[in-house]
């Protein structure tokens, strides 16, 4: 067993554990947002989210539905749903997820099973803590065709191409978002009041901000 400990957060890597384990746990956690869970063939990871990580994922998934709204484009947030398929072995839990060009199909569902529904769109990752366990693989065999990972200092954006993920300079889901604006928004988020980095997000999305 590896574990990874600060004072604020843990992440404990645990090998050789079962599907059927994996679902216990689930099971017993019930409807609480952590610890999280993520699946990869018998490799399994628990993450207990410090304040600094779930603030930054709150505002990263705040900024989409803002940016979304101005911009006219149809979303369905789905936070950190669990997302796990049986058949090839993996599954994971996201920081914050949405459904965009699947927003209307998704909308009202009360339970995605990835055996008939399609993966979300976006993803959402903060790992601020390192090492971890690589997430990608994960997304990429489910087929998230974006992720956003936020690191601690910036936010990049992936985009699946094929087997593998491409980093990008601007998101494919959610034009013109730059993977620049979206990490000088999230360092502002830490000085700013809400009700005044709202109006940045929203600024910048109707043309009066600069994107970089």
């Amino acid at each position: 067993m590896d574990a990874v400990k600060s004072p604020a957060e843990q992440r404990v890597i645990l090998p050789n554990v079962s599907w059927e384990t994996y679902e216990r746990l689930i099971a017993e956690r019930e409807e609480r947002r952590a610890p999280r869970f993520f699946y990869d063939r018998g490799v399994l990871e628990i993450v207990s989210p410090s304040p600094e990580h779930e603030s930054a994922a709150y505002y990263i998934g705040l900024l989409v539905a803002v940016f979304a709204g101005e911009m006219n484009v149809d979303l369905y947030g789905v936070g950190s749903t669990t997302y796990k398929r049986e058949d090839i072995g993996r599954g994971f839990e996201p920081d914050a997820s949405f459904y965009v060009r699947n927003a209307g199909l998704m909308r009202g569902k009360t339970r995605i099973a990835l055996d008939t529904d399609p993966p979300p769109d976006l993803v959402i990752e903060v790992d601020i803590t390192s090492p971890s366990l690589d997430k990608f693989p994960i997304y990429a065999r489910i087929g998230v065709p974006e992720v956003w990972r936020h690191d601690g200092e910036r936010v990049a954006i992936f985009e699946l191409r094929g087997e593998q993920y491409v980093e990008i300079s601007e998101s494919a889901i959610l034009p013109p978002l730059t993977h620049g604006a979206l990490s000088d928004l999230i360092k502002e988020s830490a000085s700013l009041d809400l009700s005044a980095w709202m109006h940045r997000v929203r600024d910048l999305a109707q043309g009066r901000g600069t994107i970089r």
